[in-house]
This record gives C-alpha cells, structure tokens and sequence, in this order.
C-alpha cells in the first residue's frame, strides 16, 4: 500500500480512507478493468465488421496493453462479492453476443482468448511464431 501511495504521492493511510483493505483495492481495479474492457468491447462491436476478429483483436490488444491489470483481473479466484455490481456481467456480455448468446460457447471462446494471451505474456510461445495466424486460426474455428 506505501508503494501505491508513494506513486499516487499521498501517504499510505489516506488510501484506508477510501478503501478499508488490500483486497478492496484489488476489488476495484478489477471492477474497473472489467469497466474498460467492456467499453472497448461495446466499440468494437458497434464499429467492427468481423465481430468475432474485432473482439479477439480487442482482447488481446488489452491484455497486451495492460498485463498486470489482466493477471489481477484473471489468475485468481474472482471476489465477486466486493465488485462494482453488474460489471462482470457487462464485461462478459459482449463475448456471449459474438458467440450467439450461447453462454457455454462464450466460455469456450473467452478460454482460447485467455489462453492465447497468458501464453503470450508468459513468452512461451517460440520467437518464430506466428501468433497472429494462431488467432486467425482459432477465430475460424469458432465460426463454424
């Protein structure tokens, strides 16, 4: 908490006046993460023309330009209790719409997204691949 403090220059006891915890801070950079993702999906959604392609390409243009935020937002269990309400729902909306309102289809789909985009800021793909075409690739499988 001193750190985020020192970064935001305050002292780290006003942070507690504001949130009681740690796990609350967490709590609401989930909740806003889960805000921005859903605000660039709407976007992409009302602009793109491959709605599918536009959400991956979305999607893994976030987790790049927010790795830290992505991992909060996705490596552990999720405290849904201390979230903004309603924000995971809206986050998760716009995947359901892509996958035809198929909930279970939309978890497969944001399964291949987040495991192309952890494999990818973990760097465990080969320095020669192309990841642009394993998207395309994956993409296409879901639109069949």
């Amino acid at each position: 908490m001193r750190r985020i403090a020192d970064r935001l220059g305050i002292r780290a006891p006003s942070i507690y006046k504001h949130l009681p915890d740690k796990e609350a801070l967490e709590a609401a950079l989930i909740s806003d993460g889960f805000a921005e993702w859903a605000e660039l999906c709407e976007a992409t959604l009302r602009d793109g023309v491959d709605h599918l392609a536009s959400l991956g390409e979305a999607y893994r243009s976030f987790a790049r330009s927010h790795p830290h935020l992505y991992r909060l937002m996705t490596e552990r269990p999720l405290p849904r209790e201390l979230l903004t309400p309603g924000v995971e729902e809206r986050a998760a909306r716009p995947v359901i719409e892509v996958a035809g309102g198929d909930p279970d289809l939309g978890r497969a789909l944001w399964a291949f997204a987040h495991g192309m985009v952890i494999l990818e800021l973990n760097d465990r793909f080969r320095h020669d691949a192309d990841l642009d075409a394993a998207w395309r690739r994956g993409l296409e499988a879901f639109q069949r």
